[in-house]
Parts: C-alpha cells; structure tokens; sequence
C-alpha cells in the first residue's frame, strides 16, 4: 500500500505552526532529556537559546566559540504597534526570491521597516517553540527566526495546523542581517500548503517495540505506541520522544515528531533502525563494545491521536540504580526503562543546575544527562530530597579513551511516600557496604580494614551490623584487632567469602570467590629509568601510587628515584588502586608535545596497565631529591619551558583562589603580584581545595604542561596541615 500525505489548499487566513524536523548528518542526534513526571507537565520556552557544551555536559567552563544569541518571541514579531496585518485579496501577490532577500538584509545590525511577501519550501523546522525554520527557493535558502499567524495575535507553538519538512508557505516579513546571519524576522504565515509526499509503507515491516529493539541497523519498520517523554535540545528545542507500548521502549530521534506530540499521544511510526554514537566517541566506543544509543530514525508520521494516555508500566524491570549503572556497555539496554527507588537531589551550579539520582546508600548514582543545562528537569524541583519511585534509561553512554559510561534520563517520576522495611536492612548493607571492599582477585596482602557497622540517616537505621567469613582460612583470614576486622590474603588459591548483615533479629547473606593469585615476579625499571626512556619505548615500572593527575585519567608514580605523569588505558583501574599502594606498571614513554615545538612539553606514561599490586600503605613522598622544599610560587612561575620540570614537586606557600561566575568556575594560586593557574577543564576539579579558599597554605605542585603552552601551569598534589597531608584524590573511586 502506498501512504500519501494529505494536501491542504493555500487558505488566505491560514496560521502557521511549526513542526520538528532535524538536520541529518554523521553526528546529528545526541539524544537529549525529558520534560515530565507521570503527572503531565508542558516546557515553557526560554527567553533565549541556552547555551549548553555539546560535549561536557555541565561543565562550569564556558566556551563561547560559535554561540549565536538568538532574540527571544518576545523581541521579534507580535505586533508591538496596536496594528493587525491587513489580509490580502485572493489576488497574486508581489514577491520576492530568496536571492533578493538575502540582497536586501544588508550589513549586520540592518533591519528593514518594509515587509516583503515571499514563498518557500521548508527544508527543516528548527525550532518549534518559536517557529524557526529554513526554507528555499531556486534562488537560495534562508532562515526564518519566529514565526506568528498572518494577524501575528498567534505564536508558532500556539497554532493548531503547522507545515513540515517539503510544504509550501507563504510569508509577510521583515529581514534582518543578525551578527552577520541575514535572516527573515518577524514572519506573518499568509497560508501554506501541504505537499504530497509519496510513502510506500509495504517496505515497512509491522513488529512491537521489543522485536524493534533486536532488529538490525537499517532494518524499516512500522511500530506504534504511547509518547512517555520528550526530550530537548539546547534551547529547549525538541529533538526525540521515548516510545512505549505493551512489550518495550525505544527512543526515536525526530525533531518533527517530538515538535508536533504530548506526552501521552498515542502515534504510529515508520522509522530505520539505528545505533547512534557520536562520530567523535565511536574509536572509544568499539574498543569497550558499546553499540550505541537504540533508537529509531529517519521517521515518518503515519498518525498521531490526542488520548492523553499513560504509559504501560506493566512490563517495566524493577532494578537500582546501582545495577543500571554497572550493566556492562556490551548489553543493549539503553533507552529501555527501568522502575527504581531513588533519592532525587538537586544541585546548583553557576549557569546550569545538575539533578542527581542516587541510590538508597545516598551515594551511588549520577546525574541527569541534559543539552540545556538542566533547564528543561525543572519539573524535578518539587521532588528534591525525596526517595521516588523513578522510570530511569540509560539514553546513552559517553565513550572517552580511558572508560564508557551510561548517562541517564528520568522518563516519569513519583513520590508515593517511600518507606524502607526493616527487614530489607541486612541485604541493604550487605550489597551497599559489605561486598563493594572486595575484589575478585589479588596479587597481595591488602591488610584492609572492614566494616562493621553501618548507620543510614536516609534510611532511619543505625549499627547494623556486619560480619565476615573465609571457606578457607589460608588463603583468606580476617584477623580481629581491637574491635578491628583486618582483611588478609595469606597464600595463592581460592576461598569463597560471606558476608553477612544483621538488624533487629533479621540477617541475610552474599558472597563472592576471590582469588589470591602469585605476585608474578617482573624485571621492572626505575622511575628515572622511565624519564629516561625513549618516546614510544614500553617500561614496565614499579613505584608507589600518588595523588591525581587532573583533567587526565591517570595518578602520579613515585619511587626512591623520581616521580612520573602516568595516564591508565581504562578508568576502572582506579577500582582497585589507592594512594599509597605498590604496583607494577607497564606503558609507552611518551610526551605531550608538538613536534615543531622547542619546550620540552609534559614527560609522563601513557596506555598504563597495572600487572601487580602489592597494596599497602605507602608514602609516596620517597624521592627527596624530587620535592623541592621551601621553593616560593615565583620560582614555579619562572619556570623556562624549554626545560623538562614535569617530573618535580615543588613545595610552596600560597593563596588559594576561587573565581566563580554564572559560566565557569576557576582555581588559581597567588603570592603577592605572582599568580599561577592550575591545568583543569574546570575549577571544580579542586573541590578538595575549596576548603582553603582565601587562605596561605602549604601545597606541593607539579609543573605540567599537556597542552603544548609556552609556559608551565600547576596541578597540586596535596595540602599540608598540621594535621597531614589532603591529598588530591579526585580519579580514585571510592
């Protein structure tokens, strides 16, 4: 069967409202958030485009490259001046190309008090709200910022009929050169018609929302379902929807599409399936086995019916947010929901707001993946510090050289007064405190202590207990010392160890099989060896592990002959290394460095693999000729860049200084007319600091320079107190 779209006739006092349609290309749909709780709620458009940073997510650091600031509806075409647009006769009207257009916006910051009548095919609806779009002729194309109904009393979001991708309009209008972009503004909709495009829907295979999930890339298909979100793109621009039926959800990327429903319209779709993956991310992607975000595009409308219904929850996983988090990338998970218990809390930064979800330890969890820096998870507020039940996806996963992790969004969410039973407490601590101290194998005595008693203010309990127990004594034994359970590992082989949680008469259980394998004995370098290595040569090295590297994945490397900058091959290395600990190492010498450029660039290790690990609670200050004691923040500062000094610590006083605005927030140190800046993508970065701010202290810093600057910058690998050193531990996981 063929499918048509139905053709209006031009009407002279037709309103124009605008659909969705987004620009197709290689890296064209990082999906993006949602708008609703199972309560509806409707987005109010923004005054103006939020900025938001494509790539890091909210990031406090602003980059202010290629950001166009685009008037609000406000500013443009409802009439100001108590006039009504005058309707024209059934005559022909007198127009112009497109070409001509262009021609007449003139210099940037010209704009023309005379209207002109022209006539377009729309090539794409950009924004919805307010009724940008781009249309052509066979003279050119031009962009069209808002547009109003032909007496311009409507906004685009507010009119009942909208044309889309390939109609027909006819447009009263001034024009505008905007910073450089000649667009038309203020656009009065005379009519418009809709043209016919031909469908043949006998390509389409019919299957739910499950069997479209499984189908293969490319595969066409027809599937119907209820609309459960809608998300945004930056400027509160729709972009996709998450379909539901009886079996399923999937998220299907359609500007059109998210532009013309409600949440709660029942649609049928045809559509290709597809995995997305940001053209930048997807090397980093392969090399973890993520497929990418399952979805539907290239998408035609077949109907849409306003039932306002809810969604089916019937089929929906029960889960935590704990096991969403940690399924492997390998699983096909994303855009399915899940139901979870989480503490929704929301957190504000300067120029953008972070919604967290947590889980019930009040600690495991991430935040709401967004493209307008939380503006459009506003409809959270009245949720924030409350346990709700929460329908969570994973939209997508962010794929970088060291790890790949899944970013979520909330499809609905529900306060029905949670409630956590008593009973639940032991299995509670068991899976939250007791299991997460222990690896599956080791190569040493980690002399850990455990713990034993857990209190949770969320939750209302206190000291529950817990309790450990080794299927063989010697290959694992826990030593009681003073109250204290210390963990050991005492020979090769395999124990099974229990732990068990305990409250008010009820108990539970899990246990976990570790393996204590041989500390296999290798021929390693010196740190100094490593410095000296040639680039590209691979090192194995043994040293003890310091503080973070920032804005890298990667740590400090000491040993009783130097310090390197060491960056791991994968994040999830700092699952099993801490501060202190012993390791042997293998990577490539390398150094950050332009070929054509005279500084010596950033010596460090790269594509780091841990093969040992003899744990421990090491000093990592054992090369004395590598701290520079009592050096001032000047000497730092006059560092010649042409000398390699990444691989020293200087020991200084200075003032910690915080610099934070509604873009970014930033980190440096001063000393009287000296300032330093620290390498960071944000000053959040240093959280550990903040708690100097303003205050003369004793830091050790290392000179770095990754970026291929002209001069050095610091990283500070810990403050000293009085009481000891805080440490710079930002990359560990804890």
């Amino acid at each position: 069967m063929k499918m048509f779209r139905k053709t209006l006739p031009l009407s002279l006092a037709a309103l124009l409202c605008i659909g969705m349609l987004a620009a197709c290309g290689s890296t064209k749909n990082d999906p993006a958030e949602s708008n609703q709780t199972i309560e509806s709620a409707t987005p109010t458009a923004p005054d103006t485009d939020a900025f938001t940073e494509d790539d890091t997510e909210n990031s406090t650091e602003k980059n202010t490259e290629n950001i166009t600031e685009a008037p609000s509806p406000s500013e443009t075409e409802a009439p100001t001046d108590g006039e009504t647009e005058t309707q024209p006769d059934d005559m022909e009207h007198e127009m112009i190309s497109i070409a001509k257009a262009l021609e007449l916006c003139g210099e940037p910051g010209h704009v023309t008090s005379e209207r002109y009548y022209i006539r377009g095919t729309v090539v794409s609806v950009d924004n919805a709200q307010y009724g940008a779009m781009t249309i052509k002729d066979e003279t050119g194309t031009i962009s069209v910022y808002g547009t109003y109904s032909a007496d311009g009393s409507l906004g685009y979001a507010d009119m009942e009929e909208k044309p889309y991708k390939n109609d027909i309009v006819l447009l009263h209008c001034t024009l505008q050169n905007y910073n450089g972009k000649r667009e038309i503004k203020n656009a009065r909709l005379i009519s418009f018609e809709k043209v016919e495009i031909e469908i043949d829907e006998s390509e389409y295979t019919d299957m739910s929302v499950a069997d479209a999930r499984e189908a293969e890339i490319g595969t066409k298909i027809k599937v119907d379902g209820v609309i459960a979100q809608i998300t945004y793109a930056n400027g509160q621009k729709p972009m996709g929807v998450f379909l539901v039926d009886d079996t399923q959800s999937i998220y299907v990327y359609d500007a059109e599409l998210a532009g013309r429903v409600n949440i709660g319209d029942t649609v049928t779709i045809l559509g290709s399936k597809a995995y997305w993956i940001l053209d930048t991310e997807k090397n980093n992607a392969e090399k973890f086995g993520y497929k990418g975000c399952c979805q539907l595009e290239d998408v035609t409308v077949v109907s849409v019916e306003k039932t306002n219904a809810d969604f089916n929850k019937s089929w929906i996983p029960t889960s935590t947010v704990k096991d969403v988090l940690e399924t492997p990338v390998t699983e096909n998970i994303t855009t399915t929901i899940y139901k979870v218990n989480a503490l929704v809390s929301k957190q504000d930064g300067k120029g953008f707001v972070n919604y967290y979800f947590y889980d019930l330890d009040g600690k495991t969890g991430t935040y709401t993946y967004t493209q307008c820096n939380g503006s459009d998870f506003g409809w959270l507020d009245k949720f924030d510090g409350k346990i709700c039940t929460v329908y969570l996806s994973a939209l997508n996963a962010k794929s970088t050289a060291s790890d790949c992790l899944f970013r979520v969004v909330p499809v609905a969410v529900a306060d029905e007064q949670f409630q956590f039973r008593t009973e639940e407490i032991p299995a509670h601590i068991v899976t939250y405190y007791g299991l997460p101290q222990f690896n599956s194998a080791y190569t040493g005595d980690p002399a850990t202590e455990l713990v034993t008693s857990v209190s949770s203010e969320l939750l209302g309990f206190a000291d529950a207990g817990l309790t450990y127990a080794s299927s063989d004594e010697s290959v694992i034994a826990f030593e009681n010392v003073g109250g204290t359970v210390i963990f050991h590992c005492k020979k090769t082989g395999k124990a099974t160890v229990t732990v068990t949680g305990s409250y008010d008469g009820n108990t539970a259980s899990g246990a976990i099989e570790i393996s204590v394998e041989k500390n296999e004995s290798y021929e390693t370098v010196t740190v100094r060896d490593a410095q000296n290595a040639a680039v590209g040569e691979t090192v194995v090295v043994k040293g003890i592990v310091g503080p973070s590297v920032v804005n890298k994945s990667g740590f400090y490397l000491f040993d009783e002959t130097g310090m390197i900058a060491v960056v791991v091959k994968d994040a999830s290395t700092f699952d099993e290394i801490e501060i202190g600990h012993e390791i042997v190492i293998t990577g490539r010498r390398d150094c950050y460095k332009d070929a054509d450029k005279t500084h010596a660039g950033q010596t460090c290790l790269t594509q780091v693999e841990v093969l040992a690990n003899s744990y421990g609670s090491h000093d990592y200050a054992v090369a004395a000729d590598t701290f520079l004691e009592g050096k001032t923040l000047a000497d730092v500062y006059a560092l010649n860049n042409d000398e390699d000094h990444t691989t020293e610590v200087y020991v200084i006083q200075a003032t910690v200084n915080f610099v934070e605005t509604n873009f970014y927030t930033t980190v440096n140190l001063t000393d009287g007319d000296i300032k330093l800046s620290l390498y960071c993508s944000s000053g959040s970065q240093y959280g550990f600091l903040k708690a100097f701010a303003g205050q003369e202290v004793t830091l050790e810093i290392a000179p770095c320079n990754w970026n291929n600057k002209k001069f050095y910058v610091g990283c500070v690998l810990a403050v000293r107190t009085a009481d000891g050193k805080v440490l710079n531990e930002l990359n560990f996981h804890h």
